[in-house]
């Protein structure tokens, strides 16, 4: 079965882009304005190769533009193939089966009903038309994992976006489980942040923010979304000994008109206007 992963804030097991750097400060003599250090994060879609197989086609390359549905990688079907026909042949023979133990069942009603075969015999005939029918029910259930199987061997990609990794060449043999394609969807990018928690009170779940990315003098409009429930402690990378005891609330700065083109891992600033204390910003 194909095990295709969509996973926000994560690539692989390990984070798509660094985990975003909070920062917290008051900038300059303005006592409202908080600044955040960030980093840029897109949401990532991973392709996994179901079984161990040989790739035999990779119809597309890095960089590249996909739509939803469209293929990215397939591997050797051979062996999946092979597998469909042998269970469509069995399922063949099975309603055989079935088909002359239903013919037997009813001769032998016809004949009870004349009082010439016993129930014995009637009961059994009924029996063998029963377990014909199991059997073709079982058979047919294969036949629609077989081809699931054989479907699965042609990874397509499960949203609009680019193809951002191509770990594997064709002609090789890729483990169960291994990551063939990585696509980097059109949807919106945002940065990872924390938010002090004397801050989260001055906030809206959608509050606006003013985003800068490095190499760009432009600024960008961004709204905070999905602040978490729970406090927890400064990432200790992130700040002194000090500020490392202070709790924060993890959080992202959606971009609203970021350029398409805008990668992950990409350094960050956010400004966010807090309001002042019993009114919250709007």
């Amino acid at each position: 079965m194909r095990s295709i992963h969509r996973q926000e804030w994560k690539l692989g097991g390990r984070h798509c882009a660094a985990v975003a750097i909070a920062l917290a400060v008051l900038a300059g003599c303005d006592r409202n304005v908080l600044e955040l250090a960030g980093t840029v994060e897109r949401t990532i879609l991973e392709i996994t190769a179901p079984i161990s197989e040989v790739i035999v086609e990779i119809p597309i390359i890095s960089g590249a533009r996909v739509s939803m549905d469209q293929e990215l990688v397939r591997l050797d079907s051979e062996v999946a193939e092979a597998e469909l026909k042998a269970f469509e042949a069995a399922l063949a023979a099975a309603q055989a089966t079935l088909v002359e133990a239903e013919e037997e069942f009813v001769r032998k009603t016809e004949l009870s009903r004349r009082r010439v075969a016993s129930k014995q015999e009637l009961g059994r005939a009924r029996r063998q038309r029963d377990e014909a029918s199991a059997v073709v029910a079982e058979r047919e259930a294969r036949i629609i994992q077989a081809r699931r199987r054989l479907g699965d061997l042609t990874l397509r990609s499960h949203a609009a976006g680019v193809v951002d990794q191509l770990p594997f060449e064709v002609g090789e043999r890729v483990p169960p489980g291994a990551v063939v394609a990585v696509v980097q969807t059109d949807d919106a990018p945002w940065v990872r942040v924390w938010l002090p928690a004397r801050a989260v009170a001055l906030l809206t779940p959608d509050a606006r923010a003013d985003v800068q990315i490095e190499g760009r003098s432009d600024w960008f409009n961004g709204r905070i979304e999905e602040v978490a429930r729970q406090p927890e402690f400064t990432p200790h990378f992130a700040l002194t000994e000090k500020e490392s005891a202070h709790l924060v609330y993890r959080a992202r700065v959606v971009l609203t008109d970021a350029p398409a083109d805008l990668r992950p891992g990409l350094p960050a600033r956010v400004k966010l206007t807090l309001s002042s204390p019993g009114k919250k910003a709007a």
